[in-house]
């Protein structure tokens, strides 16, 4: 063993998210274009008596604790595979919120995979992508980053080809959102309506737009077929969409389950002119600029 060992995990913001029906075993089948922004948060681990993770930063106070917490899984399930104890005591700083449609819990996963990997030096023995879908639908990217199509649950990853770099600003919401409810509520709503959706699919020209790096186009074609449910259960987040796109926002949504609200801006002063005529609106907490798409888990510092 080695140690300490600290790696960060980007968040996601997912481009497009297509649901399909409900499945018998209560998934949907998802085509989705995840694409990680600088956001992040970090684990440190170093060797320890038995397995303890420890969580400071965004929402630290929401975070499950114990062997719930996704980050203990992570390094447990890896000691597990591994055929070691897992003898270590990590810290999870987190600037990614909590349940707000970011992927921060899954973030977390796949940085306590690497982590884990890296101090008990196992990753060339062990398939952490594997064991990244054992963890939740959205770790195996996580644990990828960069942007890439997910289906299936989200699991199933095709990398897609990406040019340049897009700049974000991310509206914090003063509430969470739970993911279960918030595709509950897509089917209420289906239901009510009767509708029977078609198979979930990717849009074409948001495809050709991050081919060409394209920022205008791409602002046109995102889609979320989560927003509505999550603004029937938060109806103040159709006032924060409308607020970053009177800003001049390119394209705005929100991302993946929500609450938190993604708006693409031209360049990087673009990005903090929207960000910071966003911060007196009331529906929102915070502010954060980020850009994307960015690596996945990497180790930044090793003892």
């Amino acid at each position: 063993m080695t140690g300490p060992i600290r790696v960060r995990a980007p968040g996601k913001v997912n481009l497009a998210l297509s649901v399909g029906p409900l499945r018998a075993d209560g998934y949907h089948d998802l085509a989705t274009v995840f694409h990680a922004v600088s956001l992040y948060d970090e684990i440190e681990v170093a060797e320890g008596a038995g397995l303890q993770v420890m969580v400071s930063g965004e929402g630290a106070d929401l975070v499950e604790p114990g062997p719930a917490n996704l980050a203990h899984r992570a390094l447990a399930l890896l000691a597990e595979r591994a055929g070691i104890r897992p003898d270590v005591h990590a810290t999870l700083v987190k600037a990614i919120p909590v349940a707000a449609g970011m992927a921060g819990g899954s973030a977390d996963a796949a940085a306590a995979l690497a982590a884990g990997a890296a101090l008990w030096r196992t990753r060339a023995e062990i398939d952490l992508t594997s064991l990244a879908a054992d963890l939740g639908s959205d770790v195996p990217f996580a644990l990828r980053g960069g942007t890439a199509v997910g289906t299936g649950r989200g699991e199933r990853l095709t990398p897609v080809l990406c040019r340049g770099e897009f700049h974000w600003v991310l509206a914090l919401s003063r509430t969470t959102l739970s993911t279960p409810a918030v595709y509950a509520e897509l089917d209420r709503l289906r239901g009510d309506r009767g509708e029977e959706p078609p198979p979930p699919v990717v849009p074409d020209d948001l495809m050709q737009a991050l081919r060409d790096g394209d920022a205008r186009a791409l602002g046109r074609a995102l889609s979320n077929d989560l927003q509505e449910a999550a603004i029937s259960l938060r109806p103040e987040l159709s006032r924060v969409l409308e607020a970053g796109t009177d800003l001049g926002a390119l394209g705005a949504l929100v991302s993946g389950s929500g609450p938190t609200c993604a708006f693409l801006a031209r360049d990087a002063d673009h990005a903090l002119d929207i960000a910071a005529a966003l911060t007196s609106t009331p529906e929102i907490r915070s502010v954060r600029c980020a850009r994307g798409p960015v690596p996945g888990a990497r180790v930044v510092t090793s003892g």
